[in-house]
């Protein structure tokens, strides 16, 4: 298995349509305002690496749950104490914004859900997962890209593009539709007035550059604020800054209505820990985020959704570094003023042995596309005939989740 937990290539997923590292591979352009009109967003969030769904969101009333996980279950009461959510699932101690948002309504958790992807590649999850396709194939295009498409040519939310959080364009956002792309920074920054003299360098010398250049200039500033930022993974600080530099974006006049953010270092093979240790980190980082797109959204926050997802679960059992491997269903989560929440939305099939895929993982009952098609339905009013034909092909029969949206 560890062909498979080595760091994305860049030729693997970078270099395919991947424009201007950096800056706007299609510059955004201003779109009025129309009083009165509904303006929802839609932002995608993908943890890389997959999230261990059983410890994010425990199943403590599980009667086989506890020796599952011994050393590292959570549990009703005690110093392994969950958050209680429904009186059989728990949250992770880390989420408590998660927890607030669910007990106003605004959060749920689809629990026991996968893709259609049933082997354990990180490579291959997060294309399934990207690309909305049935299995592994080749695509030029992402779903969310696709959905961009589907959309009505004169609404804003069309108009608007789409935002990629990262250096390339991640996959799922890949396309015909136009993408504002805006990369974190890690680095020291150059002094400000260097990208105004080699803008105006490229105007007198490269108008079409020169246009990429101003477009990613504008949005590294509408986006940090004046600070520098990374995406990371498992800093709680940078996790929350890049989710802010988002939604900063997604909130302007002319900026984009639909957006993907990436978190990586979700593979918990070792020392994944309890309520304490690298998972819990990661969580808390998650849950700052959550905090930040709140913050951020304001007054759109009513119209807005936020989507979790991760390529695919971990085992039901431990492994001997206290961690867990590649499994198979996991859990999604949505939080948002838009969202009807304050519940888990779960077929449980159990922990028993018996009831385990191949015996070791978590068995999907939902199809995680049923969840997407359900917010794209609900919140952005793209029929069951598109969303199965052009969004998620060949999906016919899966149906989308209906009330999910407020």
């Amino acid at each position: 298995m560890s062909q498979y937990c080595q760091a994305m290539p860049l030729s693997r997923r970078g270099l395919l349509g991947a424009g201007v590292s950096f800056f706007a591979w299609t510059h955004l352009p201003k779109v009025a305002s129309a009083a009165g009109t509904r303006d929802p967003r839609f932002l995608t969030v993908i943890l890389r690496g997959a999230l261990d769904g059983l410890s994010a969101v425990a199943p403590v009333a599980d009667p086989d749950y506890a020796a599952l996980r011994a050393g590292i279950a959570l549990s009703k009461e005690g110093a392994n104490a969950a958050i209680p959510l429904d009186g059989f699932f728990a949250l992770h101690p880390k989420m408590p914004n998660f927890a607030r948002a669910y007990a106003a309504k605004q959060a749920l958790v689809v629990h026991a859900t996968a893709s259609p992807y049933r082997e354990r590649s990180h490579f291959d999850g997060q294309d399934v997962l990207e690309t909305g396709l049935g299995g592994v194939g080749r695509v030029d295009s992402g779903w969310l890209n696709r959905v961009l498409m589907a959309l009505p040519k004169g609404e804003r939310i069309a108009r608007s593009g789409g935002l990629g959080v990262g250096t390339v364009t991640p996959l799922i956002l890949r396309g015909e539709a136009n993408v504002l792309g805006w990369a974190p920074q890690a680095s020291a920054e150059a002094p400000e007035d260097l990208a105004r003299r080699v803008l105006d360098l490229y105007q007198h010398r490269d108008p079409v550059l020169a246009k990429a250049l101003a477009g990613g200039i504008k949005a590294d500033q509408l986006a940090k604020g004046g600070a520098p930022m990374q995406q990371g993974g498992g800093n709680p600080a940078m996790m929350a800054r890049a989710a802010t530099g988002a939604a900063r974006l997604m909130m302007k006049e002319d900026g984009p209505r639909i957006g993907v953010l990436s978190y990586d270092g979700w593979d918990t093979h070792a020392n994944q820990g309890g309520v304490t240790g690298r998972l819990a980190d990661l969580l808390d980082g998650l849950d700052r985020a959550f905090a930040a797109f709140e913050r951020e959204f304001a007054e759109t926050w009513t119209n807005t959704v936020v989507l979790v997802v991760t390529e695919f679960g971990r085992t039901a059992n431990i492994n001997g570094t206290e961690g867990s491997d590649h499994g198979t269903a996991t859990v999604a989560m949505m939080i948002g003023g838009a969202v009807k929440g304050g519940r888990v939305v779960a077929d449980w099939p159990g922990l028993k042995a018996a009831n385990l895929h191949e015996g070791r993982d978590l068995k999907p009952t939902t199809d995680l596309r049923g969840v997407m098609k359900g917010i794209l339905a609900d919140h952005l009013g793209l029929s069951q005939g598109v969303l199965a034909d052009r969004i998620f092909p060949g999906s016919a029969g899966v149906k989308p989740i209906a009330d999910l949206i407020a």
